[in-house]
């Protein structure tokens, strides 16, 4: 099993909008923070700004993984093929020099297939909450910054970047137990599993809670920096403030595979042994 592996990429994308302009859009939306309270004390009387009080805010940049994996297999099998004659009356059929009796509508070929099949599968993670996301893909569209080196020079005074929850061992482990398959067949040509695309990309984000003062109520509004979208927030992430994740760990395959580490391998080399490891097993 010949397994090639693109480098592991950490990409970072540039707001688009300043966090001024974001602070306007979320205050001009404060009130979409209380749902059905606004909505029915809006009919009588429209609360005024001083009634909302900023208690916090944080620019941000949120994790999601790339990743893609394809499979190619090529190799020969033999089989038989059942064939059927022109006709009723076809008693035996010579082929090669070789007879073939009749029997129940048919004879039996017997053929070499000469088969070549390919995969792919393409993932694209919130690294928040480990789930498939596809609108994210949105951002793959834009321009991002490649970040060498010490990530911690790459990043804009006082925002926080945010660990990866959703770690690319369990994904890389998903992606390739899907590629990795037993071919039944008398010569396996070629038998490869590529990983072109392991990246993991960081977006800003704005986030600013606040408080109803009358009404005793708190609630958040995200801007995206990207695309200017404003949305319900659900959480802050203030316990991340002047931390900065270790680029080693965001790219660790993890404890439960320690143990599979080949020398001079690269993530998905020695995942993709773990997973054969264990179906040889």
């Amino acid at each position: 099993m010949e397994i090639q592996v693109a480098n592991q990429r950490m990409l970072m994308f540039r707001p688009s909008i300043t966090f001024e302009d974001a602070e306007r859009k979320a205050w001009e939306r404060k009130m979409d923070l209380f749902g059905t309270m606004n909505k029915v004390i809006g009919f009588m009387s429209r609360p005024q700004d001083d009634d909302f009080e900023l208690l916090y805010s944080e620019s941000r940049y949120q994790p999601f993984w790339h990743v893609i994996a394809t499979s190619k297999y090529v190799y020969d099998r033999s089989t038989t093929y059942q064939v059927a004659p022109q006709g009723s009356e076809v008693q035996k059929v010579t082929f090669h020099n070789t007879d073939y009796e009749i029997s129940n509508g048919h004879f039996h070929l017997a053929v070499m297939e000469h088969c070549s099949e390919e995969g792919r599968t393409e993932s694209i993670v919130d690294g928040i909450t480990g789930k498939e996301d596809p609108a994210l893909e949105k951002y793959l569209k834009l321009s991002a910054d490649v970040i060498e080196g010490e990530m911690s020079t790459h990043i804009p005074e006082g925002a926080i970047i945010v660990p990866p929850q959703a770690r690319v061992s369990a994904l890389m482990r998903q992606m390739l137990a899907k590629m990795i398959k037993g071919i039944e067949a008398d010569t396996i040509l070629e038998e490869s599993v590529q990983v072109p695309c392991i990246d993991l990309y960081y977006h800003p984000v704005y986030a600013f809670q606040y408080k109803w003062k009358s009404k005793n109520k708190e609630g958040i509004i995200e801007v995206d920096a990207l695309t200017g979208e404003v949305r319900t927030g659900s959480r802050l992430f203030s316990e991340y403030v002047g931390k900065i994740p270790d680029r080693d760990f965001l790219f660790d395959v993890g404890a439960d595979i320690v143990g599979t580490f080949i020398p001079g391998g690269s993530i998905a080399v020695k995942a993709a042994k773990y997973i054969i490891d264990k179906k040889n097993g």
